[in-house]
């Protein structure tokens, strides 16, 4: 961490820091959840949250963030999915395995389709 030895020091690190967090806002136009609860877990959402990374990565996709959230609450669907893409309403889908995740990935997430036959219709 920088040491703040004046006021410049300060307004550069404060600016710094105001970057970062528009440019987190700005790539956020694409946003993937992965629920990692513990039924998610044992349904195989480590391998469903691998292969939308390896994605990502071999396809060199831009804007788009990936995070993690606890137990979603449809347990017999697990592991699920939330993509929210703009300003668009969240899609969650269902028993989403690998194969599956790289699907919508390549369909929704860069085509813009929803993948409907996994989509768990939910109330938002």
């Amino acid at each position: 961490m920088d040491k703040v030895k004046s006021l410049e020091d300060l307004k550069r690190i404060r600016e710094q820091a105001l970057q970062k967090r528009e440019a987190k806002v700005t790539s956020g136009q694409k946003e993937i959840i992965v629920g990692m609860g513990t039924v998610g877990i044992a349904a195989g959402a480590r391998e469903t949250l691998k292969a939308i990374l390896d994605y990502i990565e071999s396809n060199n996709v831009k804007d788009i963030v990936v995070r993690q959230t606890g137990n979603i609450g449809i347990d017999s669907m697990e592991p699920i999915v939330q993509v929210i893409v703009g300003g668009e309403a969240k899609v969650t889908y269902g028993k989403v395995s690998p194969e599956v995740a790289q699907t919508i990935m390549k369909e929704h997430i860069v085509g813009g389709q929803i993948v409907k036959q996994y989509v768990i219709e939910t109330q938002q």
